[in-house]
């Protein structure tokens, strides 16, 4: 692996001009996501916010063969990026990125799925570089506004699907629970069995219910031992 490039099984993100690297949050979230809400038929209409590098989208691409992909990103090298990587996948014709942000976005439809690997990083020191600091920094995407774009987009039975570190997950649950937004399906990230929750999957829809809660480790007796859980979460993208 060059750090310009990260080769998948089906499809190469390239990322030398994108501030934020392919990593283990994106990865994760692209295998993990819900693709419809139960009983939701049809062709599904995938909105990525904060696409960077493209990675979730062409991940959700080659889950869904007939997904139509929508991806948003504020930066412009990394729109750039993007669309050079979604030209040189085999999903060319289903993926769409646009530069914008969430809160200036409007679309002409409502979307079955919105993922998003979202800036988090409320109150720590800011970074020097201009590009790394957007992508990592809630300031330009507060969760208030990732809430209420997510419910101004979302189709009335669809899945909302995003990323977190432990606290702001938490913190995220409880605002999105006051404007209508619930979690329903949860699964706590440790990187090894001894450590704390470092990263939290959350499943979100507009219908209240009793939430799926499941663990992942990723790590199993030392450094590079996978986890089963997490090689057959990952195995049709990893090589």
């Amino acid at each position: 692996m060059s750090n310009d490039y990260f080769r998948f099984k089906q499809f190469t993100v390239y990322q030398g001009d994108c501030a934020m690297k392919v990593g283990t949050d994106g990865v994760l979230l692209g295998a993990w996501a819900a693709l419809r809400s139960e009983g939701n038929a049809g062709t599904p209409k995938i909105l990525d916010v904060g696409t960077g590098t493209g990675v979730i989208a062409l991940m959700l691409a080659q889950r869904s063969p007939e997904a139509v992909i929508d991806a948003i990103e504020i930066d412009g090298q990394a729109v750039r990026q993007a669309r050079e990587n979604f030209e040189r996948s085999p999903w060319k014709g289903r993926l769409n990125v646009y530069e914008t942000s969430f809160q200036q976005f409007v679309p002409n439809v409502k979307y079955d799925v919105i993922v998003s690997n979202p800036p988090y990083f409320i109150d720590s020191l800011k970074n020097e570089n201009i590009s790394r600091m957007v992508a990592r920094h809630t300031e330009l995407l507060p969760y208030n506004d990732l809430i209420d774009g997510v419910l101004r987009l979302l189709d009335e039975r669809g899945v909302f699907s995003a990323i977190f570190p432990y606290k702001e997950a938490n913190l995220f649950v409880v605002e999105a629970a006051l404007k209508g937004l619930y979690c329903v399906r949860r699964m706590d990230v440790k990187g090894v069995s001894s450590k704390p929750v470092k990263r939290v999957l959350l499943q979100m829809e507009k219908k209240k219910r009793e939430p799926l809660v499941e663990e992942l480790v990723i790590e199993e007796g030392g450094r590079h031992c996978y986890s089963k859980k997490y090689k057959a979460l990952t195995e049709d993208f990893y090589l």
